[in-house]
């Protein structure tokens, strides 16, 4: 069986991103407060509905996740930078490594503090929420924009609209990526309920751990490869610069009368 190539490695990370963070929301919204983490149009439509009065929606706790996503995006975004070769910056690496360990940091405080009041709700929310929008910034360099990692409502209008039934044009990769997209925010948002249905929150939030550090592993993986790729690249032409390039002559010139 051949071997992935670098491509192919980052698109399967970036889904098991896109499906950790569909666990992610499912343990957020059924577990913790009603609020989701990664998606903050639901957030924000919650917010206008709480300020009109509709009863039953936590308003602060949609304002801290929505605070949080703005300042995880905006840490990532000075953390990361911008300017890298497409692919994954050893900053972006940083960032997701250490989300994945403030996951597993949350999932042993809920599971040491057992019932979670208010306070603790909206800290884990918030948290969880920052952990969301750093990793956009973590995984923009890949360069990948059919696989955003936190919606699929653009990518869906995408995969239909630009369907042929849509009327327009996509490539066999662009439908691929996109379709898929949306099975693994889906997929992951199914396994995170069925968690909550064996277990409890701090189980599911472990499960979605793992799926999210599986995905952080296949990126590194991805951009050992490609960095591999790119040296044997250079040793190659290296090769072929010195044998096209001739020796120089070792004759004496004759000697102008």
């Amino acid at each position: 069986m051949p071997r992935p190539t670098p491509a192919g490695l980052y698109t399967s990370g970036l889904l098991l991103l896109t499906a950790a963070t569909g666990s992610i929301d499912a343990v957020s919204y059924l577990a913790l407060d009603g609020v989701f983490t990664g998606n903050m149009t639901g957030n924000v439509l919650f917010m206008a509905f709480a300020l009109v009065g509709v009863s039953g929606i936590p308003l602060l706790n949609n304002a801290f996740a929505l605070a949080g996503f703005t300042v995880g995006s905006v840490v990532g975004g000075r953390l990361v930078r911008r300017g890298h070769p497409v692919g994954l910056p050893v900053r972006s690496g940083w960032v997701l490594g250490v989300g994945a360990a403030v996951i597993f940091a949350l999932v042993g405080a809920w599971a040491a503090i057992g019932e979670l009041s208010s306070v603790g709700q909206i800290t884990i929310t918030a948290l969880l929420a920052a952990l969301m929008g750093a990793q956009v910034a973590a995984v923009k360099p890949v360069g990948n924009t059919e696989i955003t990692t936190i919606v699929v409502t653009s990518t869906l209008a995408n995969v239909t609209r630009e369907s042929r039934l849509g009327g327009g044009q996509q490539t066999p990769s662009q439908w691929r990526h996109r379709f898929f997209a949306v099975i693994s925010m889906g997929a992951g948002a199914a396994v995170g309920a069925a968690m909550l249905r064996l277990a409890d929150g701090p189980v599911a939030l472990a499960v979605s751990g793992v799926v999210f550090t599986a995905g952080v592993a296949v990126l590194l993986v991805a951009r050992a490869d490609q960095r591999r790729s790119a040296r044997l690249a250079r040793e190659a032409a290296a090769q072929t610069t010195e044998q096209v390039v001739p020796e120089p002559s070792t004759r004496t010139p004759a000697t102008a009368r």
